[in-house]
């Protein structure tokens, strides 16, 4: 099981070295995480974009390229196309973005004839590592779902699972949060959360797998507050996957943990046919660097 980034570049550098595509290359800090993985052994790059931009980058940085494929796409769609078609024919394991928009980035993904698309729901999975808390954290959906049904929330938790898993973590513990913990009908993250949980009691999300909910904060991640409200749960104290009910519960948990907590984190869009790196331009170089590390041990299971 990766316990903190340490282990996790660690496991990355010693499985076998991935294929990262990386769309609209042209962009310094990606560039320069994506070299720095390269030279770690964690990805073979290919880089898509504007060729003439992405070699000046590397002079100015003093990274070595030379013996990267670079693939000449001065357009921004057809760079996000050409990146996500290698994926999709076999021709690399994962993609990353570059200097483009997120939305040209998935309206690729997404495209029927050469995207990534399964019968799945794309969700946003973040992992965090904490110094207050004892072990990495997993935080979805803050990034894409805006205010999912409880069909689409189910889905955005398989997909956080297949992340904990390919993390080796075998016994996930899942914490739907809410306000509450009792079921008010008035409050649909509580009743979404128990329905969660009874389908998580009946073995709908697999071995090794509890599902609590609706749950709070608090009681997610503290043994202290759940012991003081007497409220019994194996999750309790010790989640590992933190579900939210809406993006602005993600947004502002993800945002606190970084900049209240001085949590690192790193970021994989999930629910496609294989990880899609999409960080942010406010992401530290450590945090890019983190994801493509977590890209590629997804990518390998």
């Amino acid at each position: 099981m990766i316990k903190n980034f340490k282990e996790l570049i660690r496991v990355a550098k010693e499985q076998k070295k991935m294929k990262l595509a990386v769309a609209a290359a042209q962009d310094e800090e990606v560039l320069v995480a994506v070299c720095n993985a390269a030279e770690m052994g964690i990805v073979e790059p290919v880089l898509i974009g504007d060729q003439e931009k992405i070699i000046c980058i590397a002079k100015e940085n003093n990274l070595k390229i030379d013996a990267y494929e670079i693939i000449e796409e001065k357009e921004i769609d057809a760079a996000a196309k050409r990146a996500v078609r290698l994926v999709s024919s076999g021709n690399a394991d994962f993609v990353m973005k570059g200097l483009l928009d997120t939305a040209i980035l998935l309206k690729a993904v997404l495209d029927k004839e050469i995207g990534l698309r399964t019968d799945s729901q794309l969700s946003h999975v973040m992992v965090y590592h904490i110094p207050t808390y004892h072990k990495l954290l997993f935080l979805t959906d803050g990034g894409m779902n805006i205010a999912p049904t409880v069909e689409e929330k189910v889905k955005i938790t398989q997909n956080a699972i297949e992340v904990t898993k390919a993390m080796g973590i075998e016994n996930v513990k899942v914490a739907a949060l809410a306000a509450k913990e009792k079921v008010n009908p008035k409050m649909q993250a509580t009743v979404d959360g128990d329905v969660l949980k009874q389908m998580g009691q009946k073995g709908g999300f697999g071995k090794g797998v509890i599902v609590e909910g609706p749950l709070a904060f608090d009681l997610a991640i503290s043994k202290e507050a759940a012991e003081t409200k007497k409220f019994e749960s194996e999750v309790a104290g010790d989640a590992d996957i933190l579900l939210v009910p809406t993006i602005e519960m993600g947004n502002g948990i993800g945002k606190a943990l970084t900049y209240f907590a001085g949590a690192k984190s790193a970021g994989v869009i999930m629910g496609t046919k294989a990880p899609v790196v999409l960080v942010s331009r406010a992401d530290s170089h450590e945090s890019k660097l983190y994801s493509i590390a977590l890209g590629s041990i997804i990518a390998a299971n």
